[in-house]
């Protein structure tokens, strides 16, 4: 009996995750289990040597996990490309988000915001600095901890205005999706996986990594909320 591969992968993906698994175990035997936890923490425990055969991860974690040789070099396949949409409570008020001048004011007039600790973060934690309001709304930015989802906060009426990946919103019950960040500030971040060199099942690991970035696993991708890569 075959060993399950044991992949880890952010809280992002970990829907698009289960589905492509259970659509490759559809004509594959092989076993597989999936952890899911925040981007940062999947990366430092990588870093540190625990032994998985897939790690899937946004792009650039991949490529410094490929860069300090815990990943097999030339493994890197990119598999979709997520954006960032907006969430308010269910029943709430709901802002215009049509433009960026829209979404700007939307987050001036909100008594909170949040959004995660991963790259979508980042960008945002930049993009307030390019509008010149950051140190204006510092006081009202509850940023989510690792694995902790944004719309949970909202959910729970701790956050007015969440922003996070699409495909961690789109099923979280208790908010409404606003949708997307506008095209001019749209945040897209690609997600990619690659072997990890601690892996002792490599041709299952490649096999398994070879459909989910073949075309028959785009429509699972677009039923998460995301765009093959």
């Amino acid at each position: 009996m075959e060993l399950p591969l044991r992949i880890i992968s952010s809280m992002a993906t970990r829907a698009l995750l289960a589905d492509l698994v259970a659509q490759y175990q559809e004509t594959h035997a092989q076993p597989v289990d999936c952890e899911s936890v925040g981007g940062v923490d999947a990366a430092r425990r990588v870093q540190t040597g625990e032994a998985f055969d897939l790690v899937m991860l946004a792009a650039n974690a991949i490529e410094q996990l490929l860069a300090a040789g815990k990943l097999v070099a030339g493994s890197r396949v990119d598999l979709v490309r997520s954006g960032v949409a907006v969430a308010v409570k269910a029943g709430a008020a709901r802002p215009d988000i049509a433009s960026e001048e829209a979404v700007k004011l939307a987050i001036l007039g909100a008594r909170s915001i949040s959004y995660s600790t991963g790259p979508s973060g980042v960008h945002l934690a930049q993009l307030f600095e390019r509008w010149g309001i950051a140190e204006a709304i510092k006081a009202r930015i509850k940023q989510a901890p690792p694995g902790v989802p944004v719309g949970s906060l909202v959910a729970a009426g701790e956050v007015e205005l969440g922003f996070q990946q699409l495909s961690e919103l789109m099923s979280l019950p208790g908010i409404q999706v606003l949708g997307p960040l506008p095209p001019a500030i749209q945040i897209i971040t690609v997600f990619s996986a690659g072997v990890s060199v601690t892996s002792t099942q490599r041709d299952g690991a490649r096999a398994l990594l070879e459909f989910m970035g073949s075309t028959e696993a785009d429509d699972v991708k677009r039923r998460s909320g995301m765009e093959p890569a």
